[in-house]
């Protein structure tokens, strides 16, 4: 099953990006032996219409489209889920279990997620209910992709 972190605007040169390219190279690394592959980030433009409405309109289009087909999506929403790493672990094994083909995993921009990509998202997920930056939720996403990766190989970087 194929990881694809899709989010709306650019991480610039410094700690952040090289930090979600640690956590996704070491996703990477682990994720083989365990039928997990791509751990690839889409960053999509940050759109630049007048009203927060057709921002997130513009941008949840950009992402939709970015979607490829019969993947699980899972959209980041402080008005989401939360799940423990367990918890966010045991989803990605059922899916690549099921067959599932991608795990999209979606950070929208700073007006949110438009009505239709809520709509299409499987699963919202929030991680608590404190505003973060993006660049750390990136962060904190792709830490989250390597520490279930840990869990599912019975690594120990995980300790509960």
């Amino acid at each position: 099953m194929r990881i694809l972190l899709i989010c709306v605007g650019r991480l610039k040169a410094g700690a952040e990006r090289d930090l979600v390219s640690r956590y996704l190279d070491r996703a990477k690394a682990s994720g083989r032996s365990l039928g997990l592959s791509g751990f690839e980030t889409v960053e999509l433009s940050e759109s630049a219409a007048r009203r927060p409405e057709d921002r997130m309109a513009e941008e949840g289009q950009g992402i939709l489209a970015a979607i490829p087909g019969g993947a699980t999506v899972v959209a980041l929403d402080p008005r989401g889920k939360s799940l423990s790493s367990e918890d966010f672990s045991a989803r990605v094994r059922i899916d690549r279990d099921r067959g599932v083909p991608a795990l999209c995993l979606i950070i929208g921009g700073a007006d949110g997620l438009s009505d239709a990509l809520r709509t299409r998202a499987d699963v919202l997920l929030a991680f608590g209910a404190a505003t973060f930056p993006h660049q750390l939720v990136r962060v904190m996403l792709a830490e989250q992709v390597y520490r279930a990766t840990t869990i599912l190989s019975g690594h120990p970087y995980h300790r509960a």
